[in-house]
């Protein structure tokens, strides 16, 4: 255990996949969590199934694209927690297409949350940890965000602009005691987005995730809990040399 206890933080997309993998673990570590997501069901959800286990969860629903949502959302996670320790930027979607057959409204789509989310909701937080000197950020970019990679041409920009968003803020405001760091998932089963992205392969005749674990070195795919535990150490106090860094979690996956 990393020594969270009576930390606040706000984790985006926290209702499924490796949001509510991060959110559960960062509960578990004593943390107070605000979940931000689109889907308000399904937060509530995760929160009330966290919080039986004794922790507590707050809700707020919202589009991380809009930038009112943002301001109302993440406004009312900050009332009700107070000043916000932790923020995870792990909201994404992705978008499986040749880079020539993707529709402008995808592309934009693709940007709007997975870096324009991360914008909206780092300017809600970020000055508070500036002006009390205190607090971490953890962006959550992928594997695909160092390597270019076929039929991933609009996720890839999007993610290699969230690596390059990281290694930016982390110079602006580490002066503040403030560290950003990110971490890039590989190959993760058992998600939403993972469900959606193998329908979609299929529709382009590309290998299944289970053939593709067979091609990692450690001869697995990941899973929501593997990128929860690098959160965690990432937010904590064992990590507070770390800043302006993208972990690879892929399981052995080369791309750096």
């Amino acid at each position: 255990m990393y020594g969270l206890n009576g930390r606040k933080a706000i984790v985006t997309g926290g209702a499924h996949g490796i949001g509510r993998a991060i959110a559960a673990r960062l509960v578990a570590e004593g943390c107070e969590v605000g979940i931000f997501d689109l889907d308000r069901a399904a937060a509530q959800a995760t929160a009330d199934a966290l919080s039986a286990q004794g922790g507590r969860v707050v809700v707020a629903a919202g589009d991380v694209s809009s930038r009112e949502d943002v301001a109302a959302g993440i406004g009312a996670l900050k009332e009700a927690l107070g000043p916000i320790d932790i923020l995870v930027n792990n909201a994404g979607i992705c978008k499986v297409g040749k880079l020539l057959e993707t529709s402008e409204a995808e592309w934009k789509a693709t940007f709007g949350i997975n870096v324009d989310g991360l914008f909206h909701v780092t300017r809600q937080i970020a000055p508070g940890m500036v002006e009390r000197r205190r607090g971490t950020i953890v962006n959550i970019a992928s594997w695909m965000g160092k390597s270019g990679v076929a039929a991933y041409g609009a996720y890839c920009a999007s993610k290699f602009a969230v690596v390059s968003l990281t290694q930016s803020l982390a110079l602006e405001i580490g002066e503040y005691g403030i560290r950003v760091n990110a971490v890039a998932p590989g190959l993760i089963v058992e998600t939403k987005m993972r469900d959606e992205s193998e329908i979609q392969r299929a529709a382009e005749g590309l290998p299944t995730a289970k053939d593709r674990a067979k091609t990692i070195p450690l001869r697995r795919a990941g899973l929501p809990s593997d990128i929860a535990k690098t959160v965690a150490f990432l937010a904590s106090d064992e990590a507070d040399y770390i800043t302006g860094e993208t972990i690879s979690v892929t399981g052995g996956i080369w791309n750096d």
